[in-house]
């Protein structure tokens, strides 16, 4: 059975794991399942134009599977308005060419929802990384946005809470950055969740299916 790693900055060394790596318009191989997208801390506005017509370019590809990571971060010191503008093109991108979104937010959980209501986009948009409360959690879900765990749940009591309120249906999971592989992530929220391993992997299985695959 495998294991879906929806976002990553790695190539797993484990077989049993499918990923999709994460890559920026700079990047030079896209050989690998991939997902592409300017986030919000490399923002140029020099090079905006040039990066956009790249990931048009690159969301042809058959194994390009999202667009992202992509979003709103208020701690960068890139111009937040810059920010939206940059998120709002790429969220027309991933309309154009029905690709899921994969969000990288930091304290814009209410801008990102805005967003999603005012374009009410067709496509599945994904909170990466997500390691905040239930209440942000259920704000999200409420408005269609699904979340993605990472290795955080591996020690956060907080967040394990959260995992264990959530149903397995809106969840997706990720390694990110972090040093692990994946299947710890799920041996997780398998213990978190009082199921087997297997269990998850076929819920998670399904998700991936109804999420990424057109």
């Amino acid at each position: 059975m495998v294991f879906f790693d929806v976002h990553t900055h790695k190539k797993s060394s484990l077989e049993c794991v499918f990923s999709i790596e994460n890559k920026y318009p700079n990047a030079l191989d896209f050989t690998l399942p991939f997902s592409i997208g300017i986030h919000p801390w490399f923002i140029n506005e020099n090079t905006i134009e040039k990066e956009l017509l790249i990931i048009e370019e690159k969301l042809l590809q058959e194994n390009c599977f999202a667009i992202g990571e992509c979003g709103l971060d208020k701690v960068t010191a890139v111009d937040f308005e810059i920010q939206k503008n940059v998120f709002k093109n790429q969220v027309q991108l991933s309309e154009k060419y029905k690709k899921p979104m994969l969000i990288h937010c930091v304290k814009a959980f209410q801008e990102i929802i805005a967003f999603k209501k005012e374009i009410q986009p067709t496509q599945v948009w994904i909170l990466h990384g997500f390691c905040k409360n239930l209440q942000v959690s259920k704000s999200l879900l409420k408005n269609g946005i699904i979340l993605s765990f990472g290795a955080e749940i591996i020690n956060n009591k907080k967040l394990q809470e959260v995992v264990l309120e959530i149903p397995l249906p809106l969840i997706l999971l990720e390694t990110d950055t972090a040093e692990i592989e994946i299947p710890a992530i799920y041996n997780k929220v398998a213990e978190i969740k009082k199921m087997e391993v297997v269990a998850i992997q076929k819920e998670i299985k399904q998700n991936f299916k109804n999420i990424f695959i057109k």
